[in-house]
């Protein structure tokens, strides 16, 4: 025997997010309670939900439902043992031949059968029943029939829960979704507008401090301010357009196929000067479908992060490679710099997050990686290198 000791307040709780009480009688539910009788060979069957004072009659077939009290009903009993009551004459138990439903009062029960609904978190919320008028018996296998019947109406219960809750959460999804967007769409033009500001007048210092160096001032001071002032007018120059590329990409993707080893190809032309002493070795890439455009920022800026950072006295030395894992294809990105500590390795794919403060960039490149991939349906990270150093991947379906 299983002991369900439910309390009325989880009983309530378990009954009213069913919705089922306030609720017109659902057609699944009756025709459930009809094949509990059919199967019986009984003319009348229902299914009673048990609140803390009253029974509830959520389906029935052969008489109109009604709602009693708790006290009054049969079920009440028995339910919350867990165990089903099969009874060939309700007058000859003790536990039910003074209810009103057998005296005449409300009912003339005789046969009477009864299986408990209990949920998924062990809560007895209710029954299933199948009644006569005329005393009978009823066969072993009708007995699991009917067990299986009720479980099937709790599985009916559960799955318009749970189809609730999924509707529920997809419209959550498409808030946040449509939220997003919005979001992106003001970003964007947020970094256009700033980009533009800040352009125009960062496009002048720069011209004066152009000026201010062709002017022939030997003076060793004026000349280092001078280099340090270009150079920090070069670094803003260069932040301005890695934080509108952040803004844009990753955003509206065209979906052709995109060969990477082409793109590889191409990627070494345009790092030509950052590669200049670099050992470069290209696996056997894939073919995927993707951007062109913003995979070949992905790639680019892997590879310009593997050639940058390196061991002092070594040289770069970058591996490319691919391989299939289930449903996608991993791209890997390796080289032999210094590597970067495991606590360390989510920071650098936040925006403006720079692990090595010496090292050249904007802390802005992985960010716009994890945004492009990510708008791919893909995922990236980094891993320990085989010879100790970075290994950065990233997935995308195959």
């Amino acid at each position: 025997m299983t002991s369900l000791a439910t309390t009325d307040e989880d009983r309530i709780a378990q009954i009213a997010q069913y919705r089922v009480l306030t609720d017109p009688p659902r057609r699944d539910l009756v025709a459930l309670a009809d094949v509990a009788a059919q199967v019986a060979g009984v003319p009348m069957a229902t299914i009673n939900l048990i609140t803390d004072t009253e029974q509830h009659q959520v389906a029935t077939v052969g008489f109109e439902a009604a709602i009693c009290a708790r006290e009054d009903s049969m079920c009440n009993a028995v339910f919350e043992h867990g165990e089903p009551v099969v009874v060939a004459d309700a007058r000859e138990d003790p536990r039910f031949r003074d209810n009103p439903f057998v005296t005449g009062a409300i009912g003339n029960v005789r046969f009477y059968a009864t299986y408990p609904l209990t949920t998924p978190q062990g809560a007895a919320i209710g029954t299933l029943c199948v009644f006569d008028e005329e005393p009978r018996n009823i066969t072993e296998h009708q007995r699991q029939a009917l067990a299986s019947l009720a479980e099937r109406v709790v599985d009916l219960l559960e799955l318009e829960l749970r189809t609730r809750e999924l509707d529920a959460s997809v419209a959550d999804l498409c808030r946040t979704q449509a939220e997003l967007q919005r979001s992106n769409q003001m970003l964007t033009a947020f970094a256009g507008q700033v980009s533009h500001d800040l352009s125009n007048p960062l496009a002048a210092i720069g011209m004066a401090l152009e000026l201010l160096g062709l002017d022939g001032n030997s003076d060793p001071r004026a000349a280092a301010l001078l280099t340090r002032a270009t150079s920090g007018v070069r670094r803003m120059r260069l932040l301005i357009e890695d934080l509108l590329a952040f803004a844009r990409l990753g955003a509206e993707l065209v979906r052709v196929k995109v060969d990477l080893a082409t793109v590889v190809d191409d990627v070494r032309d345009d790092l030509a000067a950052a590669l200049t002493g670099c050992t470069v070795e290209v696996g056997e890439l894939p073919v995927v479908v993707g951007d062109p455009v913003q995979l070949h920022a992905v790639v680019q800026n892997l590879v310009a992060n593997a050639a940058k950072f390196t061991r002092p006295g070594e040289p770069a030395h970058i591996a490319l490679s691919a391989h299939r894992e289930r449903g996608h294809w991993r791209i890997e990105v390796c080289d032999r710099g210094p590597g970067i500590p495991a606590d360390q390795r989510h920071r650098v794919f936040e925006p403006l997050a720079r692990i090595d403060a010496s090292a050249e960039g904007s802390g802005i490149g992985l960010a716009t990686c994890r945004r492009i991939v990510e708008a791919h349906g893909g995922h990236i990270g980094l891993d320990e290198s085989p010879s100790g150093g970075t290994c950065a991947w990233f997935e995308l379906p195959a």
